[in-house]
Order: C-alpha cells, then structure tokens, then sequence
C-alpha cells in the first residue's frame, strides 16, 4: 500500500479550485497531509472555492497557478510529489456542444500531460478522474465496468480518450495509474449547470415553478463526500492500478421524482415546467444511469455513507442547508441559466 499514510510526502491535486476538487483538499488538509493545489490560472489569482476554506486549512496550501494544457506548467508542478489527484477537467455537458475542441485539448491533452510527468518524475500514484457519462445511456444495469463506452456528448467523448491515454500508461509503462469513474456527484460549492444546485437555488431564491430540462432519465447521485473517501480509498489500494472502478450509490431516481424530494427537504411546494434551452439533444441525453461499485467495495472496502434512497435525503438536506445561506447563495447567478 503506497498512498495516504506518509504525510511527509506532498500530494497533488488538479482541478482543486473546483467542486470536489476543494472538497477533496479540504479533507487531506484536514488529515494532516501536504497538499500542493493545482489551480486554473486568472489574472486575478483567484483560488477559486479554496478561497472560502477556513483561514487556518489557506494557510497550510501550496497552491500553483498555471493550465492543465501546458506540459511545462503541468510537470513542475508535478516535481517532488508523491501521488496525484488528477481531476481537472471541463466537464459541463452543455458547453461541449459549443467549444467541443476546448474538451479535447482540456481532457485528452490535460491528461496525458499529467501521465507523461508523472512517468518521467517517477511519481508514486496518479488517480485519474472519469465519469459515468462515458456509458451512455445503460444498455444493462447496473453499470459494471465492463459495460460498453459510448461518447454521447463531445465532453464524454473526451473523457473516454483521456481514460484510455490514463491507463494506456499503465500497460505500455507501468506508470501506476487508477481510474476512478465517479456517477453524478451532488454537494455544497457544486455549479448551477447541475441539476441539483439548479433546484435548490431557485427554490432557496423564493421560486415556486421550477424550470428544468428532461423529467424521466434516471441517475446514480453521489454526495461528494463519499466521491471524496472513493478518491482515498483508490489511492491506497495497490489492487486499483489499471483498473476503472466505479464509484456509485447503487441506487437510481429519476430527475422528476429528485426534484419532488428536494422540494419536500426543503418544505416548499413547487410546480416543474420544461426550459427547452436545458433539453440536450435527442441522440446526446443519457436517459439512464445506475452503476454497480463492487470492484471498488470489493477491493477497497469503500461504501457510500449515502447511500439509498434515506441516504439521499440526508445528502439534500446538508446541500440545501449550504445553499440557503444567503452568503453561499449570492455567489450565484440566481434565475440565468448556466451552459
């Protein structure tokens, strides 16, 4: 077992100025470890939601600011690290449709800079990030890792490519690879292009009817601290390298009946109506999605502490709790629909 127990050596984390990637910081902050925070670059030198962390937690971060893209960037920011957390990736569905080329540069290239620096500094472990929309719509379920890969947007596209460049690593290299293929992550810090922010949000700014896309695909929603303890558990379990394990619920609900539990969490009675500019196109919705995660339970030992449907509700209920706080919700653009 390499990861997670020498808190001498430094820990890198792409994309951690991101949703769960600050997550994630926040919690090996928390456990004592040296965090390095690969973070997008802006004129501003914004950390982005590593800038609401506790003051103490800023404090112990070494974050860098630079471009997944950029190779040079990329490996010196990787130098005198042990293990990565490679999560930085565009990611919103919506906005595939409109830059495809920025996913392929981002998500394919991205990562295979992250491989290659780790193979030529000789990096101990790299946790590659995948998603659950690179199955598609479910051609059985649950979702076995064996289930096949089908790019129904340009983002699951590039998200299958940069898998294959991830573990192609593994068997032309032995890099040591793992690829963690989490199902729909929901939590605090999370943008309003996803289905859950978008529904708390508008029933938090005082909204009663609900704009929303598609009512009937189902989803397998992870609370993000159970996505953040799969990253852990993967990261040290020399069993998952070369693999893709998911990391799911087990457990599917449709977007209609989700947003019915929301608004009963949140005591509020609303009314749905369809916004046809959140419709994706027809050939690119993912009307199903449910995922098997017993490689990952099987070899780890991990299991979702959120789990089912009871486990669901206690998800929403602490999302909701964060996102009605008038200081969380000024941050976003309530009412305006985020590609």
């Amino acid at each position: 077992m390499v990861a997670l127990i020498n808190r001498s050596s430094r820990i890198l984390v792409t994309g951690a100025d991101g949703f769960i990637g600050s997550h994630l910081v926040e919690i090996l902050l928390a456990a004592g470890h040296q965090v390095r925070a690969f973070c997008l670059y802006n004129s501003i030198g914004s950390w982005g939601w590593l800038d609401t962390l506790p003051s103490a937690l800023r404090a112990e971060l070494d974050v860098v600011l630079g471009d997944i893209r950029d190779p040079v960037c990329v490996r010196e920011a990787m130098r005198g690290c042990e293990q990565v957390f490679h999560l930085a990736a565009l990611i919103a569905i919506p906005y595939s449709y409109v830059a495809p080329a920025s996913y392929i540069d981002t998500n394919i290239h991205g990562t295979h800079n992250v491989v290659q620096a780790a193979r030529d500094l000789g990096v101990g472990r790299v946790v590659h990030t995948s998603t659950s929309e690179t199955y598609g719509t479910a051609r059985f379920v649950p979702i076995t890792e064996e289930h096949p890969l089908v790019g129904q947007s340009p983002y699951a596209a590039s998200k299958i490519g940069a898998d294959q460049i991830a573990l192609s690593y593994w068997r032309s290299f032995e890099t040591p690879v793992a690829v963690l293929r989490p199902f729909n992550t929901y939590g605090p810090r999370q943008s309003t292009r996803a289905v859950i922010p978008t529904i708390i949000t508008q029933i938090a700014a005082g909204q009663r009817q609900i704009q929303l896309g598609a009512l009937s695909p189902t989803r397998d929603f992870n609370f993000v601290a159970d996505t953040c303890a799969a990253f852990l558990a993967v990261a040290g379990c020399d069993g998952a390298l070369g693999q893709v394990l998911n990391a799911a619920s087990n457990f599917e609900i449709s977007i209609g009946d989700t947003a019915a539990l929301i608004a009963e969490v949140m005591n509020a009675e609303v009314e749905i109506s369809t916004d046809e500019q959140r419709l994706r196109p027809e050939g690119s919705e993912v009307n199903r999605l449910y995922g098997d995660n017993s490689r990952l339970r099987e070899l780890t030992g991990w299991q979702p502490t959120y789990g089912g449907l009871e486990g669901f509700r206690r998800g929403l209920a602490i999302t909701a709790k964060w996102f009605s706080d008038p200081a969380h919700l000024a941050r976003y653009r309530l009412g305006s629909y985020a590609v």
